[in-house]
């Protein structure tokens, strides 16, 4: 399982920093060539533009292993913006 998690650094600062997103990805296909991964995303409550904190599940499918890690990660927050998020 992939972990990635999103902190805000207020000014730069690490003192002030804290997290605003998190994506939990996790293979499905027994590390197979191509996978598939389910996705669970995570973010908190956005002052700024009113969003409120939020959680979605998805999938992203037919990911081609032989790559970056961050081409993974692209997928998924590409699916992230399209996802239905359930308010928390």
């Amino acid at each position: 399982m992939l972990v990635v998690t999103v902190q805000l650094w207020p000014g730069g600062s690490s003192a002030l920093r804290r997290p605003i997103g998190t994506l939990h990805i996790a293979n499905d296909r027994l590390l197979a060539d191509v996978s598939d991964y389910r996705v669970l995303a995570m973010q908190t409550a956005n002052p700024l533009t009113g969003e409120p904190a939020g959680i979605a599940r998805f999938q992203v499918l037919a990911h081609a292993r032989r790559q970056r890690v961050w081409a993974l990660v692209q997928r998924a927050c590409e699916e992230a913006m399209m996802a239905d998020w359930i308010d928390l």
